[in-house]
Parts: structure tokens; C-alpha cells; sequence
């Protein structure tokens, strides 16, 4: 007897019902008539490997790049916590223990930020060349190292060794390029949301864990404050970045970057590359190689932009509480205020990502000029009226020009030059902008020193973001290449 419908098409639809079934109906089908014809369509439904397939795809998988902004995000949230906003936290007690100046204790800090410098065109290049997992991981592991010794320490120079060269170089590799490096590979359309969950995520070390910084500091000693850090890196940091950190860009792996669909699961992987490339080229992304970047106007133009920028945060980060605590503030309360500002920032480190995804790239100018514009008006608002309320003004009005500017920065350099020398690129852009950075920790401490007062380095700060801001307008993006090379040809 012929059935009136398709029972085999309707198996395949509802066949999750009928398992416990298929086997007693199978049995007995011709005896069965229609009900007969459906078992035997269920049969074939269950056995057959495209609606297999079908079924699977009625639950997706999250794309695994977002897996790598989220540990990106949870790495940095920890590094940044206690080496960046909670060195602010550290500063006293260390200085008062060991003797030491403002000025000197402050050397650590930009002996880190010198030997980024350094060490960052090699570490981009190996990003490049040989992928950023292993590299990522050999950073945690220096941060937690260096977190643990500093129980140790007793001596100027080891304080250098350790906090400036040990835990410097770790939270180097292990925050900055390799982890921009793996987030722009896995991401074109969406790059800039991803990046923003990155930030987002570590956005929360200054509301989180700057306050849990200054609490063990008061409760344990800054000493088991470290080491407490240095564990909790080992055993979080460590696991994260070995199963949730890839060495190439998903084209090697059979994906599009953003999770966008591969025609057919079967293509080869010189196929799946080359679709890669054609879909970045939907949002006008082309691949340079560095030598190709750097003969353009705009390499330089950005450089210049993100060297006068680069004298506030550091400087900030690091004299924040003690500029705080000299003002009569307590020192929980001055952690409190510096964690607002951290706060503020969130919410714009969101809204920086969102907005870069949906801009075509000649008005990614306006929106960087824009956010450096807001950090210039915080300090100016200060600046012009020193009391504690407009304290509160600046660390708001700094802190949401902050988050959106690092947000922005990554996904404007990649769209400009593309994914393949991402690493190289970012890595002598820093080599350029580190003689500022360096400066700026030391000059602020030398100027407390000598004046008794933050009030002059604070406007020579604030000149120096106002400088940025005006240069970034003039950042249009660079002309496409004579040539386009392979994406495995990076210098």
C-alpha cells in the first residue's frame, strides 16, 4: 500500500519522539500499514548521515573566538588587578617598609613598561610567525612568578628584578599583543565587540580587584597579598590559556572568522583561507605586511597619536591613591574612588566596540579623537577647580574616555592593516611609544619630589591628551597596498 504522505520526510522531523519505539514497529510493519511505513521511514531517518547532521545543527555551538576574548578578558582582569591599578595600592606600604622614594619606587613600573618596549616588534613577530598560545602561556606563568617572590624582597634591586622585570615582562606578553593578535585573527565584522568583552572583562579589576588588593593589604601585609596573587594566577591563568587559546586563525581550523558559515564542511584549507580573506574585504580590510605599513603616512600618524596619549595612563595608574591619600583621603576610601573610575569605564568599553563594528573606517578618526577628548576634559575639570567633588567629575569623565579608548585602538589598527601582521605592526608601534611611557611614571614622582604637589606633572598630562586628540582627526586610513601578499609573508 502506498502511503498518502512522505512518512520517511516526517520521521526525519519528529524522530527525537519515537527512539523507544523504532525497533517494536519495524518488527511488525507490514502488518502495520501507515503506521508500518512510518517505522520503516524512521529507520531510515536514524541511519542516514545527513539528517544526522541537520539534527545537530538545532543546537549551535558558541563560536570558540568568543572563548578567547572571555580568557583574554579573565587574564587581564587578575594581571591588571594587582600589577597595574593595585601597584597604586602597593606603593605606600612598599616605599614605607623598604625606605624608599616616591621617585624610586616608581621605577618598577616603567622598568616593565621599557622592557615591553624592548621585547615587543620580537614578541609580535613570533605572534605572527608561530601563533600566540604558547607565548600567552609563558606570560602567565612569569606573572605569577614574579607575584610569588615578591615575598621575598628586601632590596632595591630586587624590587626592580622581580615586580619590573619578572612580573613586567609576564604581564607584557600575557595582556597585550598575543592576546590583541588571537582576538583580531578570530574576529572581522564582530572584532570590535570581542575586543570589547576582553575589556569589559578586565575592566573589573579595578572595581573587583583593586578593593580585594587593598583589603589584604590591610588584613595580610602586602607580602601575602603577592603570593596570594601569583597562586591564583598559576592555577586560573595557567588552565585557561592552554584549552581555550588557538595558535592560528580559524581558517586552519575549517571556520570564518566571526562564526560565518563555510559552505561546504569538506573544503580545503587553502580554500577556507581565501574565503577568509574575501570576507574581511567585505568590510574594506586589506593585509599588509609591516615593511607595507610602515611606508604609509598613517602607521606614523597613528604612532604619534598613541605616544602623546601614552604619558597619562601610566602615570594615573600608579600615583592615583597616593595623589588621593596626600588630599587627607583614607586609603580604602581613595581605592573606593579609583575603582569608580574603573566603573565608569565599563559601560563605555561596550559601547567603543559596538560603535567601531558599525563605522566605516574613514570615521574611526572622529570616534578615537572623540574619546581622548572626554579623558582632556576630566583632568581640565580639575585642573580648573581642585576640590574633592570635581574629583569625582574627572574620574568619571577619564574613566569613560578610557574604556572606549581601549576598545577602540585594536580593532581600528586591524581594520587599517589587516589580520596577518597584526602582531608585528602593534610590536614596533610600542618600541616607539615606550621612551614616553617609561618617562611618565618617573617625571610624575620627580615632580611631587621637588614641588610637594601634583598639580604641574597633572597639567603637563593634560596638555599631552589634548595634543592627542586634535593629531587623531588627522589618522585617515592608509591606501591599499601595490600588492597583496600571501597571508604567511608578515615582514
Amino acid at each position: 500500500m502506498t502511503p498518502l504522505f512522505n512518512c520517511e520526510y516526517i520521521c526525519q522531523s519528529y524522530w527525537i519522539y519515537l527512539p523507544k519505539v523504532i525497533l517494536p514497529l519495524t518488527l511488525i510493519a507490514p502488518k502495520l500499514g501507515i503506521l508500518g511505513h512510518c517505522a520503516i521511514g524512521l529507520s531510515k531517518a536514524l541511519f542516514k548521515k545527513e539528517a544526522f547532521l541537520i539534527k545537530r545543527k538545532r543546537f549551535p555551538k558558541i563560536f570558540f573566538g568568543w572563548w578567547t576574548a572571555l580568557t583574554g578578558g579573565i587574564i587581564h582582569l587578575w594581571v591588571a588587578g594587582y600589577h597595574t591599578y593595585g601597584f597604586s595600592a602597593l606603593f605606600k606600604p612598599i616605599a614605607s617598609e623598604l625606605g624608599f622614594s616616591r621617585a624610586v619606587t616608581s621605577v618598577p613600573a616603567s622598568i616593565a613598561r621599557l622592557e615591553g618596549g624592548f621585547e615587543a616588534p620580537l614578541t609580535g613577530w613570533l605572534t605572527d610567525r608561530f601563533g600566540p598560545k604558547w607565548i600567552i602561556i609563558f606570560g602567565v606563568f612569569l606573572v605569577g612568578l614574579g607575584f610569588i617572590l615578591m615575598n621575598y624582597i628586601n632590596s632595591l634591586w630586587a624590587f626592580y628584578v622581580v615586580w619590573g622585570v619578572i612580573a613586567g615582562t609576564g604581564h607584557n606578553i600575557a595582556t597585550s599583543i598575543p592576546v590583541d593578535k588571537a582576538i583580531a585573527n578570530w574576529f572581522v565584522k564582530k572584532r570590535g565587540m570581542a575586543v570589547s568583552l576582553k575589556w569589559f572583562i578586565s575592566g573589573l579589576s579595578g572595581v573587583l580587584v583593586l578593593p580585594l588588593v587593598a583589603w589584604l593589604i590591610t588584613t595580610q601585609g602586602w607580602r601575602i597579598t603577592c603570593v596570594i596573587g601569583g597562586l591564583i594566577m598559576w592555577f586560573v591563568g595557567l588552565p585557561m590559556a592552554w584549552f581555550l587559546i588557538k595558535q592560528h586563525r580559524p581558517e586552519y581550523y575549517g571556520l570564518l572568522p566571526d562564526g560565518a558559515t563555510v559552505e561546504e564542511e569538506t573544503a580545503e584549507a587553502g580554500q577556507v583561507i581565501d574565503r577568509g580573506v574575501k570576507y574581511a574585504a567585505e568590510v574594506e580590510e586589506v593585509e599588509f605586511t609591516l615593511r607595507q605599513a610602515m611606508r604609509t603616512p598613517t602607521y606614523w600618524l597613528l604612532l604619534a597619536v598613541n605616544a602623546s596619549h601614552s604619558l597619562a595612563l601610566p602615570a594615573f595608574n600608579i600615583h592615583c591613591i597616593p595623589f588621593l591619600t596626600d588630599m587627607g583621603i583614607a586609603p580604602l576610601k581613595a581605592a573606593g574612588m579609583m575603582a569608580l573610575m574603573m566603573a565608569s569605564s565599563i559601560p563605555a568599553r561596550l559601547i567603543g566596540g559596538f560603535m567601531i563594528d558599525h563605522m566605516s573606517k574613514n570615521h574611526l578618526r572622529f570616534l578615537l579623537g572623540g574619546v581622548y577628548l572626554l579623558q582632556t576634559a576630566g583632568f581640565a575639570v580639575f585642573l580648573l577647580n581642585q576640590t574633592i567633588a570635581m574629583i569625582y567629575v574627572w574620574f568619571i569623565l577619564y574613566g569613560i574616555g578610557t574604556g572606549a579608548s581601549f576598545t577602540i585602538m585594536t580593532p581600528l589598527r586591524a581594520r587599517y592593516f589587516g589580520r596577518k601582521a597584526f602582531g608585528s605592526i602593534q610590536g614596533t608601534s610600542m618600541l616607539f611609544i615606550t621612551p614616553i611611557g617609561v618617562a611618565a611614571p618617573i617625571y610624575v614622582g620627580w615632580a611631587y619630589d621637588t614641588t610637594g604637589s601634583y598639580i604641574t606633572a597633572f597639567t603637563v598630562v593634560a596638555a599631552s591628551l589634548a595634543f592627542s586628540t586634535i593629531l587623531a582627526l588627522f589618522v585617515l586610513p592608509p591606501k591599499p597596498p601595490a600588492e597583496v601578499t600571501d597571508i604567511r609573508k608578515i615582514l
